[in-house]
């Protein structure tokens, strides 16, 4: 009584499917440039800075301990003093800051 039957309209044509799908490949691509790409890039930072830790260094750990890096143990831990005589094994993944790093030996 009240509705009267409502019938859908012809679609527009082939324009009709890529404007519809236009802003949700706009919204995609601001949040690759604004989220996605600067995530990637911090995580690249990251591993380089891990990967380039010698013995010597000084770090804060996720925990935020500070320490100085006594041994490279292998690819995913690190032996750190944090004080004198007191060592422990670290996750080189925890590592996130190099507060001061040391110059490389030089060849003589």
């Amino acid at each position: 009584m009240f509705a009267t039957p409502a019938f859908a309209q012809a679609a527009g044509g082939a324009g009709g499917a890529l404007t519809s799908f236009a802003p949700l490949l706009l919204i995609f691509g601001i949040m690759y440039f604004l989220m996605i790409r600067p995530q990637q890039k911090k995580v690249k930072e990251h591993k380089a800075m891990v990967e380039a830790l010698r013995r010597g260094d000084q770090i804060v750990t996720a925990g935020g301990l500070i320490g100085k890096v006594s041994k490279v143990k292998d690819e995913t831990e690190v032996e750190v003093e944090l004080a004198e005589g007191v060592k422990v094994r670290v996750v080189r993944s925890t590592i996130t800051q190099v507060m001061s790093k040391t110059e490389p030996a030089a060849n003589a």
